[in-house]
């Protein structure tokens, strides 16, 4: 009977003019085209001249940052009107996230062309220190007002704007948590790599490409011919299975273990990144083959 009422809600919303991906996030989403605009001269640069820049800089570095930043910012604008935040809640996050998100390109960008590790200052200016000291208070931010933007996707209006989408939403949160914890990890082991063989880099990377990876099966249930209590189901094990995956990922990260070796914890983690991707291909391959169900339309 739940899932009936939901439905209904789900199904009154849609007919009345449902909310679109990207709605209203014009700004965020050009902040996010900055990054691939920075991460292309970035790469040119490389491409022409390497990326070692003496004495501690590297380019190459500014290239996969910019563009990582570029991919979370769209991502985030999709998903933002989903929020059921008001209009001055969400201009607050917005005009927040796209000064952090200028300060951090500028940081990563100048900084590794003027040769200078941007987070980890080693014998640089006191202009040097000061910019890695701030872009260390922008990461805590960012994390901080993300945390804002999640909790409001566990609210029931929120949930029954788009019930699939803000199911999917709500595990890419738990991820995308994951991925700003093993971001202060980084920062407190000042580096990426923990004992002989572990690298946090993996944990805070796959983590915050879930806000991709989940809605998206979400969103193909939606038009695939399925039950809405299939549909759901579905969403749950990628969700679930994707959290655990990173989980598996970070504990074998904290014993300084490769994730390449054949251990049992590298196991679980390829197992349940399997789990989501062949949900996802299930879907898919019920969506190109069978019908589309009554009533979908795109988001």
């Amino acid at each position: 009977m739940k899932d009936e009422v939901q439905v209904t809600d789900y199904t009154r919303e849609t007919s009345e003019g449902a909310v679109k991906l990207f709605q209203g996030e014009k700004w965020l989403v050009v902040t996010g085209l900055l990054g691939f605009l920075l991460a292309g001269i970035c790469a040119v640069w490389v491409m022409m001249y390497g990326g070692e820049v003496a004495p501690k800089g590297d380019v190459s570095k500014a290239v996969s940052f910019n563009a990582a930043l570029g991919i979370f910012l769209l991502s985030t604008a999709a998903i933002s009107p989903l929020s059921a935040l008001g209009s001055k809640s969400r201009a607050l996050f917005r005009g927040s996230y796209i000064l952090l998100a200028l300060y951090s390109y500028g940081a990563e960008t100048i900084q590794n062309f003027r040769g200078v590790n941007p987070r980890f200052v080693k014998g640089g200016s006191p202009w040097d220190v000061a910019v890695g000291s701030g872009f260390a208070f922008v990461a805590l931010l960012l994390v901080l007002f993300y945390l804002f933007l999640a909790v409001a996707y566990f609210r029931r209006k929120a949930y029954l704007r788009q019930p699939l989408l803000v199911l999917s939403i709500r595990y890419s949160m738990l991820a995308v948590m994951l991925s700003f914890a093993a971001g202060i990890w980084i920062s407190i082991n000042a580096g990426r790599y923990v004992g002989l063989h572990g690298n946090i880099i993996w944990l805070h990377g796959l983590g915050f490409h879930a806000l991709q990876a989940i809605p998206l099966v979400a969103w193909l249930t939606e038009k695939a011919s399925l039950t809405q209590k299939t549909r759901r189901a579905v969403v749950h094990l990628t969700g679930i299975a994707y959290v655990l995956g990173l989980i598996a990922i970070g504990w074998q990260t904290l014993l300084g273990l490769s994730l390449l070796e054949w251990s049992l914890l590298p196991i679980i983690a390829g197992s349940c990144f399997l789990i989501a991707l062949a949900s996802g291909a299930l879907v898919l391959w019920t969506t190109v083959k069978g019908p589309r169900p009554a009533g979908t339309m795109l988001h």
